[in-house]
Order: structure tokens, then C-alpha cells, then sequence
């Protein structure tokens, strides 16, 4: 039942004009079903009819929501606001405000959408995207806010109709009542972990209310690296915590079973105020009353049907949970608890104490069930994993506690100070886990991408529970099929994951000191000097920049240039996040620009604006600022340009996305020739010959991947050619290296393709 809901839920979303069809179609299919129930004689196949009949009604009600909520949806859209058009929006943040990569972001409900002089009242979900909060406003769930800035369509099956990329935002009124008060409580534990040392106090508003907003840069990657994340998320297992305490005080006092649930209903209503009752919260709830349902009935079928229904609830209020990664991964965790950790910890008894097997058995279960999911988010299994979740285990649950008194106290100063204090040593236990774990080489497995990925694993899942559940016993030639299968998949992942990974690194040579990283249109490029290293710009996104630190073996950065702020220049920062020591900087024009530079701040960078003349050394090699642009460069035109030579260093410049009139100025500061260039903006045809010229590069690195702007463009390859020049393109050769050899250049290419001439 809760599968075809889901299914149903799913494709409605992602195709919202049909939904009327599926919602009518499957009502009238249900009807179809009872009838035909009703004339069947025999019971079980009448009562397997008739529960078809309902599912296909719920499922029909889930597809009947959506086709509700289109024409608000649709009349959002109908104003042109799916463009980059500039808006003004009143609107309620009904999600918890998050600090991303460049700002912040929150999920709200528009009420009244300005654009020129029109104005319409709608109530459609919109996500913002904000660089910066109002210093001093009570920007938190429950405000109400009035946003100006641009907007651009969601994508398809997201619940948000549009993505609004604020400029201004001004709080029209704080949250009231009990957000209010759960607002001002978090804030409190906040103020009471100040003074405490990091990393571990930003960790304690995280594992008490799920507010990540202190957690450093490091840390968090660290938690992600090591499978702790999940902690600091408000997930089924700190709602059943709270029902766990809530019931244990209420048996305590010796009151009947009814108050015991009653005060564990209550507790956990109080908790979702608390940690703020958006989607992926009362998801957590729902899931957590699942589980305790199931506990406090002592039947796993039971508990099973309860999730079934919980599952189909949720979707009819909500059918956009359907496409949730989220929303998967908390009903799979809880689907795993139910029926995988009893025969677990049964199996794992076998070979160990049944107090270790129980506590192995849980965090093995959850891994095998949501493993499959996750690695659609990273492809890679952090193999250390479960071995941190069970150190972390004993620290984690006092830590939520004991923070979670502290933050309801928030208003007496002394206790919670105190309080604060006693949860930061569980808290420092649990991060100094976390860092240890993420330290160890090779504590990541590299996986297969995408739904090859997630089937491989689930195999393998599959595979590991047939061998340690007690069946196996009984049925040997599963327990050999399993070995067999998991042997061969193994294989299969060491050769296309660790391995390969080693293979790349032996193909790579060891020698290089200037490389490009192939991370599709975008720049990145390494410079290295006596195990010094610079990078030259980040690229579109984390993951194929890590791949790339990964094949030239890059722990750390000393320098980090971003030469300016476009998505294909900064898009891979999290890659290095807590990774570097200075960045160099072009203009930060906005506040987007501006949240880029505090995250790498936050997690340990300085940060030095550019300026021409700027220079300094790494390793053997000296760097130079030549343009940081100037009183009216903005943009492409305001790239800082660098060039690094020296010592192992053959000569090298690097042009941004320079364009031709800016070219043209530095061209008189230019004095050539260089080794290498790295040609501006991907090869486009807005270039100065006179500059090139002037460089006289004996190597042209061309950054390219695919794209629709015809990069490089066949007359900058013409004159690249015309020059002299060897023009290396990464979406040809992929990862390229040059270093000095006998005082001549020389080029190795990740794929043997021949130079571009």
C-alpha cells in the first residue's frame, strides 16, 4: 500500500499537469476493486481486494493534493518569475534557517508577490536564498519577512515553486507564541556554549536542537566524512529519546499507561516546537512514534503496519515527501530497525556478546538500509562508519540530553551555563571522534555513481544480512550464494573505486608542478613548489574537484585564488572548506561574494583581497598580481590575473575570465614570454591577440567542458595555433600536468587523445 501511494505521489509531482487524471483514475479504480471484493466469495482474496481498493484510494488522494495546489502553483509562475526576474515578496518562513555554502537559506510561504506596479496575493512555498541576515532581526521560523531579490523556477517535483535569490530582506514581524518562545530557547543555549572551546561547543546546540548554525566548517566535514552527521540532525532517534525519557519519568512516578504515552506525546509535541516544526521535523516525529508504537506494543508486525500507515499520511499531506531524499532515508532507517536489528543482533550473538551484538546491530542496520541512498548524495562508503558510530554511540545520547536541558533553562544563565559545560565533554567526545575517523587514509570507499551505485550497494547489503542472520544456518547455500556475490561485487568496487584511485595516482606523474583539473566548464588549477600548493579557482562543483585533489594527492591548500565569484570559478568550495590557509581574492561585489569569503573564514582561511603588485612566494616559486580589476571593472573584467614561476615552476599566467578590453591594459604590463598560459574565459572569442602575443606561451591551457557557448571558439584555437602555442584542452585530454624538465615544458594528459592545434 504505502508503495503505491509513494509511486503514485511521485510521479504526480513531477508531472503536476496529469494529476487530476491519476487522482480520478485511481478513485475510480477503487471503486472498481470494492465492487469487485464484495462479489468474491472466498475471504482472503475479498480482504486482499478490498485493502487494493484502499491503497488506490489513498494513493488517488495524495495525486487529488497536487492537482489542488497547481493552479497557485501555476499563477506564481504565470508572472514571469521563472527568469531572473527582480520581485518584491511578502512571505512566512515555515522551514529552520540554515547557514549554506554562500549565506543562508529558508523555506517560506509567499502571501503577496510584487513585480513593477502588479501585485498578487497567492500562498505558494518559495525557498530564499539569502548572502546575509539583518544584524539584530528575528529572522527565524514563524517570521514574517519581506524579501527583494530575484527569481528563478524550481525544479521539477521540488515543493518550492520558485527559488528567491534575495538582495534585501527586512523582518515585518517576529515569530509569536510558542515559536516565539522555542526561538528565544535556542538562542539561549546558544549564548550559554560561548566561551567554551571549539570545536566541541558549536556541536552542543546541534546534538540538543538540531541548530548547526555554530558547527565549524572542519567539523561538520568531519561528521560527514565519519557517518556523524545524522547526529546533528533532528532525526526519529531524538524523538524517540524524548518519548523514551518523557514515558521512563511518567513510569517513574507510578502512573498509569495511558498518562506513560500521554506524557510522551506531550514531550514530543514540546520538542518539535522546539526544534521548529518544519517537514523534515514532524517527519522525524512521525517516525519516532512509529517506532515507539511498535516497542510499546512488542510486535514487529504491528509496528510495520503503523509505519505503513504513517508513510501514507504523510504523503497525502504532503506528496512532494515522495521525492525527498530525506524523507527515504528516515523511513528506510526506521523500516531497518524494525525488521533488520533483532535478527542482527541475533546473528552477531553468535560469534560475540549479546549486549555488543545489540549495540553493533542497530547502526548495522540503519547503514545497510539508508547506505544505498546516501551514496546518491556522495558516491562514496565511509568505511570507518559504523566503528564511529559505535564510539560515539555511549556520548551522543547524554549530550542531547543534557543540552537539551540546558537549552530549556536558557533563561536561568547560571544552570544552563553549568548544564552547557557538562554536555560539551560528551559533545568533544563525539567531534574528536568524528575528526579521528575522517583522518584515517582511505576512511572512504569510492562507490559507484548514481542508480548503479545504490543497486551495487543494496546488494552488498543484501549480501552481508543473509550471512549474519540465523537462516543462513538452515539454508547454507544462501550463506555461500551471499559470499559468492559479495566477492564479486567487492571486486568489481575495489577495481572501479580504492583501486583505480591507486591506479590514477600511479599514471599521474609524480613531477608535475602546474596541473588542470578536468571539472567540466569551469576553471581549476593547481600549482605546486616544494610541497607548496596553490589553487587556482575551485571549478562548478565539490565532487569533481575532490576526485582531482584525490589524483594529485592534495591534503592541503597554502593558497586559494579565486579570481572572481562566478558559479564555475567558486561552485567545488566545499571540497576545500577548512582546507586552506590564505585565499586571494578578486572584488566581492555582493553579498553572495561576501558569505563565500566568511565561510572560508569560518573554517580557518585568511582572506586577502587582491591588489596589482601583490606578490609572494610558495615554496620555490614567487607570485605576482597583475590585474585585480579597477574603477569600472566589474564582473568577467575584474578577474584577478596571477602569474607564478620560479624554482620548479615553469612560468606561468593565469587570465581569469578576462575579456578583450581589459586585455588590452594589461597587455602593457605583460613581459614574456611564459612557459604556460591558461587562456580566459574558456577560449571564448573575446580575446586580445596583442596580449597573447605578448606572452608568447610555449603551453595554452584551455579549461573547457561541455557546453552550449561553443568553447573554445575555432579563432582563439586559430590563434593559439598561429603563436606557436601547443593548446591542451581538459574536456579532450582531462586532467592534464606540466612541469620543467631539462629547462623544456613537459605535458602529460590523463587521456591520450593528441593536443588540439
Amino acid at each position: 500500500m504505502a508503495t503505491l501511494v509513494w509511486v503514485i505521489a511521485a510521479i504526480a509531482v513531477l508531472h503536476p499537469a496529469g494529476a487530476w487524471i491519476w487522482a480520478v483514475g485511481a478513485g475510480a479504480g477503487s471503486v472498481v476493486l470494492l465492487v469487485i471484493a464484495a462479489r468474491r466469495q472466498g475471504r482472503a482474496a475479498g480482504a486482499l481486494l478490498a485493502l487494493a481498493a484502499v491503497a488506490t484510494a489513498f494513493a488517488g488522494s495524495a495525486a487529488a493534493h497536487v492537482a489542488a495546489a497547481e493552479p497557485s502553483r501555476e499563477a506564481l509562475l504565470d508572472q514571469g518569475l521563472d527568469g531572473g526576474r527582480a520581485v518584491t515578496m511578502d512571505a512566512l518562513i515555515v522551514g529552520k534557517v540554515e547557514r549554506t555554502m554562500s549565506g543562508w537559506s529558508f523555506d517560506a510561504v509567499a502571501s503577496l508577490v510584487r513585480v513593477g506596479d502588479r501585485s498578487q496575493s497567492t500562498s505558494a512555498p518559495v525557498s530564499v536564498r539569502a548572502a546575509e541576515l539583518p544584524a539584530g532581526a528575528a529572522v527565524d521560523l514563524g517570521s514574517l519577512v519581506t524579501v527583494r531579490g530575484t527569481t528563478f523556477a524550481a525544479d521539477p517535483g521540488e515543493r518550492a515553486v520558485v527559488i528567491v535569490r534575495a538582495s534585501d530582506l527586512t523582518v515585518r514581524a517576529p515569530p509569536t507564541g510558542a515559536l516565539a518562545t522555542a526561538s528565544a530557547l535556542r538562542h539561549g543555549l546558544q549564548h550559554a556554549t560561548r566561551g567554551l572551546p571549539q570545536p566541541a561547543a558549536g556541536l552542543i546546540s546541534g546534538l540538543a536542537v538540531g541548530d548547526t548554525s555554530g558547527v565549524e566548517p572542519e567539523l561538520d566535514a568531519a561528521m560527514k566524512a565519519s557517518s556523524l552527521s545524522h547526529l546533528t540532525a533532528v532525526s526519529g532517534a531524538n524523538c524517540a529519546l524524548v518519548v523514551g525519557l518523557a514515558f521512563g519519568l511518567a513510569a517513574l512516578c507510578g502512573v498509569r499507561r495511558a498518562v506513560r504515552v500521554a506524557a510522551g506525546a506531550i514531550a514530543l509535541l514540546g520538542f518539535v516546537l522546539l526544534v521548529s516544526p518544519e517537514p523534515s521535523v514532524v517527519r522525524a516525529a512521525a517516525m519516532a512514534l512509529v517506532s515507539m508504537t511498535a516497542l510499546l506494543l512488542g510486535r514487529i508486525g504491528a509496528g510495520v503496519s503503523v509505519l505503513c500507515v504513517a508513510v501514507v499520511l504523510l504523503l497525502i499531506l504532503d506528496p512532494w515527501l515522495a521525492l525527498s531524499l530525506g524523507f527515504g532515508l528516515s523511513a528506510a532507517a526506521t523500516a531497518a530497525l524494525l525488521l533488520l536489528a533483532g535478527p542482527l543482533a541475533e546473528g552477531l550473538s553468535r560469534w560475540m556478546p549479546p549486549a555488543l551484538a545489540l549495540a553493533i546491530s542497530v547502526p548495522l542496520a540503519a547503514q545497510l538500509a539508508c547506505g544505498p541512498l546516501l551514496v546518491l548524495i556522495e558516491p562514496t562508503v565511509p568505511a570507518l562508519g559504523l566503528l564511529a558510530n559505535l564510539v560515539a554511540a555511549p556520548a551522543a545520547p547524554v549530550a542531547t540530553v543534557v543540552g537539551l536541558v540546558a537549552c530549556l533553562t536558557s533563561s536561568v544563565p547560571v544552570i544552563a551555563s553549568g548544564l552547557t559545560a557538562l554536555a560539551w565533554v560528551p559533545a568533544a567526545w563525539v567531534a574528536e571522534t568524528a575528526r579521528l575517523v575522517a583522518a584515517v587514509p582511505a576512511g572512504g570507499v569510492a562507490w559507484l555513481e548514481g542508480l548503479p551505485g545504490l543497486l551495487a550497494l543494496a546488494f552488498v547489503g543484501a549480501g552481508v544480512t543473509a550471512l549474519i542472520v540465523p537462516h543462513g544456518i538452515r539454508f547454507p547455500r544462501i550463506r555461500v550464494a551471499a559470499a559468492l556475490a559479495l566477492a564479486l561485487v567487492g571486486g568489481v568496487i575495489l577495481a572501479t573505486g580504492p583501486l583505480s584511485l591507486v591506479v590514477e595516482r600511479l599514471r599521474t606523474p609524480s613531477e608535475w608542478a602546474v596541473a588542470a583539473c578536468d571539472v567540466g566548464q569551469g576553471d581549476a588549477v593547481l600549482v605546486r613548489s616544494l610541497d607548496r600548493v596553490a589553487l587556482v579557482d575551485t571549478g562548478p562543483e565539490p565532487d569533481a574537484l575532490r576526485r582531482c585533489l584525490d589524483r594529485f594527492g592534495i591534503e592541503r591548500l597554502d593558497l586559494l585564488v579565486l579570481t572572481h565569484f562566478d558559479l564555475d570559478h567558486r561552485g567545488g568550495l566545499a571540497a576545500v572548506v577548512g582546507r586552506v590557509d590564505t585565499v586571494l581574492h578578486g572584488p566581492a561585489e555582493d553579498a553572495a561574494s561576501r558569505g563565500v569569503l566568511s565561510h572560508l573564514v569560518a573554517g580557518g582561511a585568511r582572506a586577502v583581497a587582491a591588489s596589482e603588485g601583490l606578490e609572494g612566494r610558495l615554496g620555490a616559486a614567487r607570485w605576482r598580481v597583475l590585474w585585480a580589476g579597477g574603477a569600472g571593472y566589474t564582473g568577467n573584467d575584474a578577474s584577478v590575473v596571477i602569474e607564478a614561476g620560479g624554482g620548479d615552476v615553469p612560468r606561468a599566467i593565469f587570465l581569469g575570465d578576462l575579456s578583450a578590453e581589459p586585455q588590452t591594459l594589461l597587455a602593457s604590463r605583460v613581459i614574456g614570454p611564459y612557459d604556460i598560459v591558461k587562456v580566459a574565459h574558456h577560449g571564448s572569442a573575446d580575446q586580445d591577440p596583442r596580449l597573447y602575443r605578448r606572452i608568447a606561451a610555449t603551453a595554452a591551457l584551455l579549461t573547457v567542458g561541455e557546453n552550449t557557448y561553443g568553447h573554445p571558439r575555432a579563432e582563439t584555437l586559430t590563434l593559439l595555433r598561429g603563436l606557436g602555442a601547443r593548446s591542451v584542452r581538459t574536456d579532450l585530454s582531462g586532467a592534464v600536468a606540466l612541469w620543467l624538465e631539462d629547462g623544456a615544458v613537459r605535458l602529460w594528459q590523463e587521456r591520450d587523445v593528441g593536443a588540439a592545434r
